[in-house]
């Protein structure tokens, strides 16, 4: 069977950019399209570019509270620097249009947002005018068109508003709303399967005893496919036993887009997800220059894409951000997402070793610089709350001392939410 998630031979160890780009290449679209209301498309991927159906604003209209004029109708100020005008009949107010014109060398009461009269294109505030009787006095802004916001500033009718692939944000639908659009092509929803695998795993809140591993990871990674904005499908935790984990596999391929699985996916006595995806399935195994991390199994069941986690909660949680996280967003029709990280002085030194690709814990302290977290052992799991995101070291060899330079990626920087 042809590999299409095969690494190029030759590498013991694969650097991180090498795999993210055969991720990258591989792995496209696969949720069908739909239209769903407005209301109902936060999170959800665009399907097509979405245009402007009607310019926004339709008409040019007022930015303030205040009144209206036409400024080539202004006569010359008086000696304290204010014209007057008379004052029409009527008011504009938003929803409200002046019925008529203004008449020439008049000025109108205008409510914010409301279409600008014919006749006029500049509006005054309404804390610098004097109503004195029929009349009003002001001084006059410096130059035509003040306080007016022009017809389709915002977006003329048919403008590409947003583009195929982009994730609607809720401030995204403000921007669709204004531009008349009730109808918006997404994909479907991503669904995503999570699967724990292992005889040693015990379910949170049983009796706690020195036998067994609570399964941390289950409950960690549902969490982390709905904060990325997908539907968690949970396969529950399974055995190292061959026919439930087969069956296991069945029921994801069958309600689920993807699969998730922590543990099993190296190459060892006790890996039966690697070892029945390869006589049944497809797979994988890439050993990647990462830590923490072990070898990351990918492949497909049942033509769902598969992707075998550590079993460690730190290596599968870091792994996941890393290597699932972008692959499911192009999965779901989206871009690839490389995670946002900035540069920040270090409150921590290191030395490390070239040939991996290192991830430590890391949050901001007080002054803003990035402090690590006290261990870099990957069985405390603790350290994942302490932190607010990562440090990403470079997979050659570096030293940093105190206030150097180092890339810190807030959770947000990986499209989840942190304190």
């Amino acid at each position: 069977m042809d590999d299409c998630y095969a690494l190029p031979r030759g590498t013991e160890w694969t650097p991180v950019d090498t795999a993210l780009e055969r991720l990258r290449l591989t792995l496209g679209p696969i949720t069908p399209y739909e239209e769903v209301p407005l209301g109902q498309a936060a999170g959800r991927v665009l399907a097509l570019p979405a245009h402007a159906r009607r310019a926004n604003p339709p008409a040019a209209n007022s930015a303030v509270d205040g009144y209206a004029f036409l400024w080539a109708d202004l006569p010359p100020a008086d000696a304290d620097g204010r014209v007057l005008l008379p004052l029409g009949e009527g008011r504009a107010a938003a929803g409200q249009p002046l019925p008529k014109a203004l008449p020439r060398g008049h000025a109108v009461r205008i409510l914010t947002g409301a279409e600008m009269p014919k006749g006029t294109d500049t509006v005054v505030l309404q804390e610098d005018c004097a109503v004195e009787g029929s009349s009003l006095r002001f001084p006059p802004p410096e130059k035509a068109g003040a306080n007016r916001r022009k017809a389709g500033e915002d977006a003329q009718e048919g403008d590409l508003l947003l583009p195929a692939c982009h994730k609607l944000a809720p401030q995204d639908l403000a921007r669709l709303a204004v531009a008349g659009v009730g109808l918006v092509g997404v994909r479907r929803q991503l669904r995503v399967a999570v699967l724990s695998t292992g005889d040693e795993l015990i379910q949170p809140g049983a009796a706690p005893g020195t036998d067994g591993i609570f399964d941390a990871n289950r409950p960690m990674l549902l969490a982390l496919v709905e904060a990325l904005g997908y539907a968690a499908v949970d396969l529950g935790a399974v055995r190292d036993d061959e026919a439930a984990l087969r069956a296991a596999l069945h029921r994801g391929a069958a309600t689920a887009d993807a699969i998730l699985t922590s543990g099993g996916a190296s190459a060892g006595d006790e890996d039966h997800v690697s070892r029945l995806l390869t006589t049944e399935g497809q797979v994988s195994t890439w050993r990647i220059a990462v830590k923490p991390g072990r070898p990351l199994a990918i492949g497909t069941w049942g033509e769902k894409p598969i992707f075998g986690l550590p079993g460690n909660p730190v290596a599968a949680w870091i792994c996941a951000l890393i290597f699932a996280r972008p692959a499911l967003a192009q999965l779901a029709g989206g871009r690839w997402q490389t995670p946002r990280g900035y540069a920040l002085p270090a409150a921590f030194e290191k030395r490390k070793k070239a040939g991996r690709r290192e991830y430590l814990r890391a949050r901001l302290d007080a002054d803003g610089r990035v402090e690590a977290f006290r261990s870099e052992g990957s069985g405390l799991v603790g350290g994942l709350s302490w932190a607010d995101g990562l440090v990403e070291l470079p997979d050659a060899a570096m030293t940093v001392r105190r206030g150097d330079p180092v890339r810190f990626i807030p959770w947000s920087g990986f499209g989840i939410g942190g304190r």
